[in-house]
């Protein structure tokens, strides 16, 4: 994750990017709102001390930078991992400048782009876009794919010149499309997508969310290695839980007992545990319930990110995110 800032502000966007994100962290070394080269050339080296061998680049919005891009595209290139794609929402296609980058790209190695196409990125780039930078990769000689294509012919019944907002496509597309778009996606209701959740599903005391011994398990997914995220600032971003950050040489050759107390919960003895964290430091769970054991896990952890200029004092908790994952949705 080369940035955390992007064009759009997606429904679904697991980690909160948006046009006022900027993923900052006091102390980092991150280029601005893009990663640096400095920062750049230690995360390839400890993914290949991990063991890594292959990456995709992702955001927020990777052209955003298109100098910082190709430096990303040179680190892994000099650290021999394989680059599978670069994720883009194909913002910059209609640019008089887009074949010229595509040409770059390729002479830097780079085989495949990934472009997003959906009724949520529909809500910020028109959906010609997507199949303009489709057409101008074909004539490149550029790998593409467009993530996901089903959708096109719900997108065909809206203008594809230009953008469209929620009664527009209720309207054109249906009136559940949000939430059957999350159907389709098969997406994990983290991130923005908790909204989503929050409007569509039923709401579950406390009680019941936590009346079964599953409850107090595990959260293990916490440091899957099978499909995870690196962000610019050198943080590991679990799969399953975004809004935590561990640095990524810590997840590589041993996190400290007692440095994150929130991850510690949640990978000892799970939402349960948390629970008991949050209620100490004086959370006070909604009258209404939550739609999921994962939801209120995620406002758990908001509330112990805290509001303050500084946080709650959790390093592993990304403050920003949680408000980030709040806004956009209407």
């Amino acid at each position: 994750m080369v940035n955390y800032s992007c064009t759009a502000a997606c429904r679904h966007c697991l980690y909160a990017c948006s046009p006022t994100r900027s993923g900052g962290v006091a102390g980092s070394t991150a280029d601005g709102a893009y990663i640096g080269k400095e920062m750049a050339r230690e995360v390839c080296g400890l993914l290949r001390e991990g063991g890594c061998g292959s990456v995709h680049i992702g955001g927020g919005e990777p052209f955003l930078n298109f100098e910082g891009l190709i430096g990303m595209v040179r680190e892994l290139r000099r650290a021999r991992i394989s680059l599978e794609y670069v994720e883009t929402n194909a913002y910059w296609a209609a640019g008089s400048n887009a074949t010229e980058k595509l040409e770059i790209l390729i002479r830097e190695g780079v085989n495949s782009l990934c472009v997003s196409l959906d009724p949520y990125h529909a809500e910020y780039v028109p959906y010609e876009y997507p199949l303009l930078l489709a057409k101008r990769c074909e004539e490149a000689g550029m790998g593409c794919f467009l993530w996901q294509e089903r959708f096109l012919p719900d997108l065909k019944r809206l203008d594809g010149k230009k953008v469209h907002r929620r009664a527009e496509m209720e309207a054109a597309i249906a009136s559940g499309y949000i939430w059957n778009t999350a159907r389709a996606y098969g997406i994990h209701f983290g991130g923005r997508a908790v909204n989503i959740e929050t409007e569509y599903s039923p709401f579950r005391s406390v009680e019941a969310l936590l009346g079964d011994a599953s409850a107090g398990d595990p959260c293990r997914n916490l440091l899957s290695s099978g499909h995870f995220h690196v962000d610019m600032h050198g943080c590991f971003i679990p799969p399953g839980c975004t809004g935590i950050r561990l640095p990524l040489a810590e997840v590589i050759r041993g996190i400290p007992s007692g440095k994150y107390p929130v991850f510690e919960a949640l990978y000892s003895d799970g939402v349960l545990s948390l629970y008991t964290l949050a209620r100490k430091q004086g959370f006070t769970a909604g009258a209404k319930g939550y739609s999921s054991r994962c939801a209120f896990c995620f406002h758990l952890r908001r509330g112990l990110a805290g509001d303050g200029a500084g946080g709650g004092g959790y390093a592993e908790l990304d403050r920003e995110y949680y408000d980030e994952a709040l806004r956009y949705y209407d």
